[in-house]
């Protein structure tokens, strides 16, 4: 683990790992980027310090918010705080609380519903595109945020260590 971290500087391009992204510009907001893996999953990134990661039904498996690291363990959300000294970096869990998790969710939910909502009704502008193709994923990105918003299940499996 990185004993320093950095911004990155074109977070589109450096998201290797999506090989289907997108960066738009929806108004009000930084620039976000989306995008699928492979296995089908969808990353959001709301500018630097927010991400959301889905697995491939919708369901939450990680998430990223203002330099705390939130990560599935099936029924419950871990939080997970770097803690660095000189020597070393260590990870620090809390398990939140019932509140908590829904306080988390209700919050994310509003962020994807926004997005959704933007994307839904065209107020975007798309940035760029990996692979640039002449079709738009956003509609894509929408059907699978419409996944996210309706899906009975909040947490995904527990992510194996």
């Amino acid at each position: 683990m990185a004993r320093v971290e950095a911004d990155r500087e074109d977070l589109l391009t450096e998201a290797v790992a999506l090989v289907r992204r997108m960066e738009l510009q929806t108004p009000g907001e930084n620039s976000i980027v989306a995008g699928f893996r492979e296995t089908g999953w969808l990353s959001i990134y709301f500018g630097q310090d927010r991400m959301y990661q889905f697995d491939e039904i919708g369901r939450l498996r990680r998430a990223y918010i203002d330099g705390l690291l939130y990560r599935t363990h099936g029924t419950v959300l871990a939080q997970l705080e770097r803690q660095r000294t000189e020597q070393e970096t260590a990870l620090v869990r809390r398990d939140l609380s019932g509140a908590d998790l829904a306080e988390f969710r209700s919050t994310m939910l509003a962020r994807i519903n926004s997005l959704l909502d933007r994307l839904t009704t065209g107020h975007y502008t798309i940035l760029r595109q990996i692979p640039d193709q002449s079709t738009s994923l956003a509609p894509e990105i929408g059907e699978f945020l419409q996944l996210v918003v309706n899906s009975p299940e909040f947490l995904a499996a527990p992510i194996r260590r």
